[in-house]
């Protein structure tokens, strides 16, 4: 148990038997009546964002989530299997926690796997990935006006728009967050 008053953005909470982030917070102490704190908190799970206002120094439940540095290893059916590189343990995320992450992971790639009592809440990717494109068609002649795009298929089997001058087998930096195009590796 914590106060609010112990409250900083990463804290996760347990409210109500979910999980939320604190994204953002204010101590507030008004003119007249008692201070209150204002935050913004994210549902680890769904994503959802919402605004709660707490009276100053009421107890709040913390939870314990463990960050863990891991490598990912390969897909096993649904699950993805990662290895934490301390202890060797492997532990087993479903796809729907993984998301559109999947996407992006290659074999060996370090992400950060968020842990609470054993149950893996979500999967920290790095910003950018260097993925090889399998295949393009090539780009027309006439096209350039614009600065088009065209669609590419990378190595993990992942959709991404790509300039036009783009061919196949060239290796690419890819935003893991929205899988928009960033440059040409050489």
């Amino acid at each position: 148990m914590a106060t609010t008053n112990d409250l900083k953005n990463g804290t996760v909470l347990n409210l109500d038997g979910q999980l939320w982030t604190v994204t953002d917070f204010q101590h507030v102490k008004p003119g007249k009546g008692g201070a209150f704190v204002r935050t913004t908190l994210k549902n680890v799970l769904s994503g959802k964002v919402v605004d709660r206002t707490f009276n100053a120094g009421t107890k709040v439940e913390t939870a314990n989530v463990d960050k863990r540095s891991m490598t990912y290893l390969y897909a096993d059916g649904t699950d993805y299997v990662f290895m934490d590189g301390d202890t060797y343990d492997q532990i087993y995320v479903p796809a729907t926690t993984l998301g559109d992450g999947a996407n992006y992971l290659l074999e060996n790639t370090e992400v950060t796997v968020a842990v609470h009592d054993g149950t893996p809440l979500y999967v920290e990717l790095p910003v950018t990935m260097e993925l090889v494109v399998q295949h393009t068609d090539p780009g027309l002649q006439g096209d350039r006006s614009t600065g088009g795009t065209k669609p590419a298929t990378l190595e993990t089997g992942a959709e991404i728009q790509v300039p036009l001058f783009v061919t196949t087998g060239e290796k690419l930096k890819v935003d893991t967050r929205d899988g928009r195009y960033l440059g040409r590796v050489s």
